[in-house]
């Protein structure tokens, strides 16, 4: 998409991968939740983990220390003219599925079909812009762009396009949840399950693409299982009883508190706190702008000055977090100061229809280091709630045109735990002590996701993947299309013009000067909008594991990539 290639195009292997890991043994990651379905592409039904990435492949590979450049997979080569009018995929000749059966033109057309008419609603937004797609010979197939399309992502997303079998979905219906495991073209198939407990993928040791270099030093487990539980803190003690093999740890006090025992002290737990480089996941208390109480930026506003982020980091999670100011966080993408440059160029474009602080300094989010901080900052909540249309009414924070009292419902999931709940309550102290009936609730994960997916709620705490190269997949998040489509990403609801044209500036941006300042310039209306009270990040992966399991440790190192870990070879049979 933007300069140059890292790799050059007879490189042998990812820098950050040790190409020589030994490939065997198993390995055991807790999963949270429950599953009824092998398909992660629809909207229906709860998937089981991670199973995109271990059994289907794409047609390229984006690597995560080169980001704007595809690499070969099932695609052994790309065709892009330059009038931009479509990408051409010729696939490897070689790639196969699990069966042994070829992968084909027709596989990569039913596959594209299957997402845009039956899959999940974010799907017929990623790839608005393919006009047709056709088929040029069994290993050949083209997408065609719109004419009046400037998406410059849209190579780049059609080549992680995952591949399905057209055959093996013969009389099936894609839309439907199944536990029929599917005809598998990734290097994984599923093994055998049992619903809501566990699931094992095997290696599969005729993958066809083992020895490609987007492929070297990847998936050395010959098995890989996911045991799932209901709470974080109970795979703490999984881990320790040797019934887990490697787990991120959520909960800071667990980190610094709950490991203080003889495994860590004699090495058999080992913990290792490795750098995260990857955009920081953006996790939130968002609000539901489908909500008429919510549609009042000044309420929201006010909210934001009732959360206390500093007690929490302090007798909670021990100052090992960083609060997220932007939607970007941990990234050369966030916006930071008054705007400049190419980034208020590009604002000044939309001057009528922005508000005038959005060209001066960002919001700040308020600091509690005191209780005379803490005063000050419900003080301004109150003031703000006053500018919003509402007043104290026999001590209850009241809408003053409707005479009804302010409610606020706060919804999580089970999979956090009593994490939540510790930090709810002083959160929860606040609003009241201003007036406002505030309730917090903890509910199981399907429950949850079905009162999101249907915008059953006034306020929920969620977490947004943030990609490395946002692009098409911000429409999905924030974008007016997808405000209304039960199930999408825009779980907040924001239909903002201004974010619509900012949103097709970025995935239009033909250098990365640009790409970058448009980015800047969304997170800043994002921001001064207050869709959300952003909650906090940590700069590095806190990783518990067995000291059988070994992983890349060089400076290319890039993050925590399980796929990229190994079962070291035994010293001895003992071992073994």
């Amino acid at each position: 998409m933007y300069g140059d290639a890292k790799y050059p195009s007879d490189f042998q292997h990812f820098d950050f991968v040790n190409p020589n890991a030994p490939k065997q043994g198993s390995v055991t990651l807790p999963a949270y939740g429950t599953f009824d379905s092998f398909n992660p592409f629809i909207f229906k039904g709860i998937a089981a983990s991670d199973i995109v990435g271990l059994t289907f492949d794409t047609l390229g590979v984006v690597p995560n220390d080169d980001y704007t450049t595809v690499y070969p997979l099932i695609a052994e080569k790309f065709e892009f003219p330059a009038d931009m009018s479509y990408v051409g995929f010729i696939l490897n000749p070689k790639a196969k599925f699990s069966d042994g059966s070829p992968v084909t033109a027709d596989d990569v057309i039913f596959s594209f079909n299957a997402l845009i008419e039956k899959g999940a609603p974010l799907y017929r937004i990623y790839y608005a812009d393919v006009e047709s797609v056709k088929k040029i010979n069994n290993h050949h197939v083209r997408f065609y762009f719109r004419k009046d399309s400037k998406n410059k992502e849209l190579p780049l997303i059609l080549s992680q396009l995952a591949i399905f079998s057209k055959k093996d979905w013969e009389g099936k219906d894609f839309a439907k949840p199944s536990l029929v495991p599917p005809l598998t073209s990734g290097p994984y198939v599923i093994n055998k399950f049992e619903p809501n407990k566990f699931i094992e993928l095997k290696r599969n040791k005729n993958y066809w693409a083992k020895d490609l270099p987007s492929r070297k030093g990847f998936f050395n487990f010959d098995t890989v299982r996911y045991d799932y539980y209901q709470d974080t803190t109970v795979t703490l003690q999984a881990l320790f009883a040797g019934n887990l093999d490697l787990r991120e740890e959520y909960i800071a006090k667990n980190w610094a508190t709950g490991y203080n025992n003889n495994l860590v002290k004699q090495g058999k737990i080992i913990k290792a706190e490795i750098p995260n480089d990857q955009t920081a996941i953006l996790q939130n208390f968002a609000f539901n702008l489908r909500k008429p109480k919510f549609q009042n930026k000044l309420l929201r506003q006010a909210l934001t000055y009732t959360f206390d982020f500093d007690w929490a980091n302090k007798k909670l999670f021990y100052n090992q977090y960083k609060r997220l100011n932007s939607y970007y966080s941990n990234s050369e993408m966030e916006a930071k100061g008054k705007p400049q440059g190419k980034e208020l160029a590009i604002l000044n474009k939309y001057k009528k229809d922005l508000a005038p602080e959005v060209f001066g300094d960002l919001p700040e989010e308020p600091r509690f280091l005191s209780p005379e901080d803490n005063r000050k900052n419900l003080l301004k909540a109150v003031s703000l709630l006053r500018q919003a249309g509402y007043d104290f009414v026999n001590g209850k924070m009241t809408n003053l045109e409707t005479n009804q009292p302010l409610t606020i419902e706060i919804l999580s999931n089970n999979a956090n735990g009593s994490t939540f709940t510790r930090v709810m309550l002083p959160f929860l102290q606040n609003l009241r002590k201003i007036g406002i009936d505030a309730t917090f609730r903890n509910l199981e994960v399907n429950i949850f996701k079905n009162r999101l997916d249907n915008f059953d709620f006034d306020m929920a705490i969620v977490s947004f993947p943030m990609s490395n190269m946002p692009g098409n997949e911000q429409k999905e998040m924030w974008g007016s299309q997808s405000a209304d489509v039960k199930g999408s990403y825009n779980i907040i609801g924001i239909k903002n013009p201004v974010v619509d044209s900012l949103l097709n500036e970025i995935i239009q941006a033909h250098d990365k000067e640009t790409y970058l300042a448009t980015l800047k310039a969304l997170d800043r209306v994002l921001r001064h909008n207050y869709y959300m009270i952003p909650q906090w990040y940590s700069s590095y992966k806190r990783i518990a594991y067995n000291p059988r399991l070994d992983y890349p440790k060089s400076e290319n190192a890039k993050g925590f990539q399980p796929y990229t870990w190994w079962v070291k070879e035994p010293k001895n049979k003992k071992e073994k």
